[in-house]
């Protein structure tokens, strides 16, 4: 069977006609299987949603109880047969519940990753490989230049300033769901145990990682702290948070953003980091190739991001490839992206998680 008939492209995202749903539709339909909870990829409002168990909770606690008519949840490796296809849910390593959804149709398999990384994170399972035929990959950071490093190695970047600077606060600006919670790990599992402090749109969702047996060590809200007591603490806080008068609360606080785009040095400049960390909870360059190769797919779909450089490396290995050109995924990091740098953000989840703290 051709792979387009399983899975092709629409204006409300990736269709699979023979199975009667759509993976992370942009736009409410009948039937939804959704990859993780961000938000540019799990929106409210579809007939029936079927995803992970945590992903359905992260849609609760965003959306409330009635996100959408009907929710079935499906644990990692469970078969589930929809129309003509049978589908299986597998980590995809990038935060807590988030899944490639494998489709098989007779002898054809296609998986479509949603957000993936392959590297290690305490925060959520690690990403499984799945062999497959069509392999859809995402590409945010789908050019050469980027290569992550450790993640560990930049907390210990944290550590070293927080230690440097004992009378000012630490102000790090983390997507609320997946990047904050992973940095809590990595400094507890660096050995700062001291309290960590959470913007108000922080808290939820940690704790809820908390709930899950997320090891987080003491978390406390920032607001009601006097501002002498937090000179020397670590708080997280969403992006936008950490450029408005948010922080004048805390005693000449240091700028740290987390995120995969403080490779480029000049998005750090002119958001006004002082410290960037570059933390990603996407595969950079290394990370997509070695996924790609390992796959054995023959054919490669590219999707939300650097599109053509992916592609072409794609078609030097002898692959077949082609960009999908869907719209309106993204948005996690180019919402992080604005706020520092003032750029119009995109609707979604960058502004609900940079209201203001009550």
């Amino acid at each position: 069977m051709r792979p387009q008939d399983i899975l092709m492209p629409v204006p409300a995202g990736l269709c699979c006609k023979p199975g009667g749903f759509h993976i992370d539709p942009v736009r409410p339909v009948e039937r939804a299987l959704i990859t993780h909870g961000h938000s540019d990829h799990a929106r409210a409002g579809h007939g029936a949603v079927l995803a992970t168990h945590e992903t359905l909770d992260m849609m609760r606690l965003r959306y409330g109880e009635n996100f959408a008519g009907s929710v079935q949840a499906i644990a990692y490796g469970e078969e589930i047969g929809l129309g003509d296809v049978t589908v299986t849910f597998h980590p995809a390593g990038h935060v807590l519940g988030s899944a490639q959804i494998s489709v098989t149709c007779k002898d054809t398999r296609v998986v479509a990753s949603g957000d993936y990384k392959d590297a290690r994170d305490p925060t959520c399972a690690p990403f499984e490989l799945v062999p497959c035929d069509v392999f859809i990959s995402e590409a945010t950071f789908g050019l050469p230049v980027f290569r992550h490093g450790d993640a560990a190695g930049e907390v210990n970047k944290l550590l070293a300033s927080v230690k440097l600077f004992p009378e000012r606060a630490h102000l790090v600006g983390a997507y609320s769901l997946g990047k904050a919670q992973r940095v809590i790990a990595l400094l507890r599992e660096a050995g700062y145990d001291a309290p960590i402090y959470l913007h108000g749109a922080m808290e939820k969702i940690t704790y809820y990682y908390q709930e899950r047996g997320i090891a987080l060590g003491e978390l406390r809200p920032a607001r009601g702290m006097k501002k002498a007591e937090l000179a020397g603490t670590i708080t997280l806080a969403p992006p936008s948070a950490t450029s408005d008068v948010w922080t004048r609360r805390f005693p000449d606080p240091v700028t740290a953003f987390a995120s995969g785009w403080m490779r480029v040095r000049a998005r750090a400049r002119q958001g006004g980091v002082e410290l960037p960390l570059v933390i990603s909870d996407h595969a950079d360059w290394d990370g997509l190739t070695a996924t790609i190769a390992a796959t054995g797919a023959g054919e490669i779909w590219v999707t939300h991001g650097q599109e053509d450089a992916l592609v072409h490396w794609c078609k030097t290995k002898g692959l077949a490839a082609r960009p999908l050109d869907l719209v309106g995924y993204g948005d996690e990091d180019e919402g992080e992206t604005a706020a520092l740098t003032g750029e119009a953000k995109p609707a979604g989840e960058a502004e609900s998680a940079g209201e203001a703290e009550t």
